[in-house]
Formats: C-alpha cells, structure tokens, sequence
C-alpha cells in the first residue's frame, strides 16, 4: 500500500505543512500540490466543495506525493466512509466534543475488528494499492478537531480513545465557545490558553496535534509549541493575497528605475 508520508513525518519528529483547498476546482488542487505542501486538506465543510468536485480535487492531488486530507462536515458515518473510498489518506472530523464522539469517528473509519467502516473502497484501491484492504486501517489518519469548551472539559477522555491519531485545533470555533473573538492567530489570552493546554495534554497521550493558522508567523510559534500538523492560509486566501500586492503595487503608480538610474 502506498505510504501515508504523514505518518513517517511524525514517526521521525517532523512537522507536516498543510495547505486548505476551499476552491473547488481540481486545476486549482493541482497547481497547489505541485507547490511541494505535505499535504493539502479539501474542505467540505466550510469550503464550496460538493462530493463530486472532491473526487476531481483528490485524483489532481494524486499527481503529486502529497497527501490527501478531506476535512469532512460533521460527524456522520456515511460522508466519512465515501470519503475514505474516494482516496483520503486523512480525515478531519469537526466538532467532537465528546469521547462517544471519538469513539464513533474511530468505529467508522476502520474496518472491522477495529470498527465498522463498510468495504467497498473503489477509487482509494487505485491510490492505495491492492492490499489497501489489509493496511487501511494503519495508514489511514483520524483527526478529531477539538473546537468547543465541551471539548476541552472532555479532553483527556477523547485523547485516550483508542485508534484515534490526531487532533486538530480550530481556533476560531475554540474561542467563540470560550466567549473570544473568533480569530485564527491574535487569539485572546483564554483561547491562548487553551491551545497551549491541548498541545500539552495531547504529548502526554501520545497524540499529534494539528491546528489551523492564517499567517506563517503564528505558524512557527506554534510549531515550536509542538504541534506536528501546521496549517497555514489556504488555496483562497493566497490568490486574495497576492492579487492584492500587485493591486497595491500598480495604484500606487510608482514606475521603477531603470539601470544606472535613468528612466
């Protein structure tokens, strides 16, 4: 079976940069895997992507080696199965608030004995392999996002479920429920908080962690916190972003010098 390079990032003590494809579009996944991320995360959840438009995302990423993440819109087993068929190496689960919660999103991410994810994996044997069947279920990686104050009343309870290998920190559902203004980076004081007690308690169980930035900068910081899955920015907000710097560049009608200092 192909390997999930997540995991041996994380085995040899690296950190993975991931990237946020809200486009939906696979030209557009395309040009970002080419890019050189770890790997790149299709939303369905907040993004613009429908089911269909996924499939295209995942089979554009597959030209590349990175590693195909589908952040899926709730917790609900048939979305997270079709997921996995279509070729997700990685799931993001949003809103798991309980260890019931990651129990479930545990069951139906594995086949059994481990769970009861249904077979029928069509498009991810292409990706995979043949024996995607037999090694599924320890190449697959599960992230539970941890974005709620029930969530963090229940954290140590969702870390230490079993077969569960990551957490994913969004901060700005996090610091809405914990009454912050909802933020990615400049987070308020409780929210910090927060986010250094969750890399904290996921070290002791053996957890990676993984949280959502808008900026490099913050990114860093966190990194250097221990969080081995660093979101930064995402496929949207970068053509904003550089649209905006030739924008600027060209209103301000500055022309530049030619050489020696003539125009």
């Amino acid at each position: 079976m192909r390997e999930n390079r997540l995991r041996h990032i994380w085995t040899s003590g690296g950190t993975a940069v991931n990237g946020w494809l809200a486009i939906p579009n696979g030209f557009a996944a395309e040009t970002m895997a080419h890019q050189g991320w770890d790997s790149l995360t299709i939303d369905m959840q907040h993004g613009v992507v429908d089911y269909q438009q996924m499939v295209g995302m995942l089979q554009a990423i597959s030209t590349t080696d990175t590693v195909p993440v589908v952040r899926v819109p709730w917790l609900e087993p048939g979305i997270l199965m079709k997921a996995l068929d279509a070729g997700a190496y990685g799931i993001i689960c949003p809103m798991v608030n309980t260890r019931e919660d990651a129990q479930k999103l545990v069951a139906w991410t594995h086949y059994a004995p481990r769970g009861v994810r249904s077979f029928g994996p069509v498009r991810a044997l292409l990706y995979g392999g043949a024996d995607y069947p037999q090694k599924a279920n320890d190449t697959i990686v599960t992230f539970a996002m941890i974005e709620t104050a029930q969530a963090l009343d229940n954290l140590d309870d969702i870390l230490s479920v079993e077969g569960l290998d990551a957490i994913y920190i969004g901060p700005s559902d996090l610091s809405l429920s914990l009454g912050c203004t909802p933020t990615l980076d400049d987070v308020d004081p409780k929210a910090a908080q927060a986010i250094e007690h969750i890399i904290a308690r996921a070290r002791h169980h053996g957890v990676v962690a993984g949280i959502h930035n808008a900026g490099t900068d913050s990114a860093i910081r966190r990194q250097a916190m221990g969080y081995q899955f660093i979101t930064v920015s995402s496929d949207a907000r970068l053509i904003a972003a550089g649209a905006q710097q030739i924008m600027a560049k060209m209103r301000s009608g500055q022309v530049p010098k030619a050489a020696g200092g003539s125009y």
